[in-house]
């Protein structure tokens, strides 16, 4: 669904995603499947966004960002695809910024470009992340520093020991942080 007060200028949509009012989307930007884009949101030509996203409100997603598959963006994110900005004056490629499946960007978080997020990571509301985020690393503050872990249970755990409040550890398999088992 497309709201008919959307500015929907690509026909690279995948099937039943839905794009809000006031929404601006620029003609050779890529959006997946299953997508929810909400209301005020703005999407450059150089933007590939994966399957099952959600964009929340007053987001702008600039040339070369690259987001995977269930990630989420919350509102008034803030991507920088560009480390000296100049009125009238463009770099001859856009710095590329990538966050990968499943990772969760707070509300008014702060992005500075050609930055890697990695899978399933959290970057808190208001965060101001100036490096790579490895995956399933916590991030606060501003500058952002990694505080702690999230397992893909969605349990925070502690930077030292990644354990969570009651005490059990969590260790990295191949493709996720799980429950040490007793």
């Amino acid at each position: 669904m497309i709201h008919p007060l959307a500015d929907v200028q690509t026909d690279q949509i995948g099937e039943n995603t839905l794009i809000w009012q006031f929404t601006v989307i620029l003609r050779e930007a890529r959006i997946g499947s299953n997508c929810n884009i909400n209301c005020h949101v703005f999407i450059e030509n150089d933007v590939w966004i994966g399957d099952d996203v959600t964009v929340k409100a007053g987001v702008q997603l600039w040339d070369g960002l690259r987001v995977g598959n269930r990630v989420f963006i919350g509102p008034n994110a803030t991507f920088v695809n560009d480390h000296i900005p100049r009125s009238k004056e463009y770099p001859e490629k856009f710095l590329n910024t990538v966050i990968e499946e499943g990772a969760s960007i707070g509300a008014n978080a702060t992005i500075l470009g050609g930055l890697r997020i990695g899978r399933k990571a959290l970057i808190g509301a208001g965060a101001v992340l100036t490096k790579d985020a490895a995956p399933f690393s916590v991030w606060y503050g501003n500058p952002a520093k990694q505080t702690g872990y999230i397992a893909g249970d969605g349990c925070l755990l502690d930077m030292q020991l990644r354990s969570r409040e009651d005490g059990r550890l969590y260790v990295f398999s191949d493709q996720d942080l799980i429950p040490l088992h007793d």
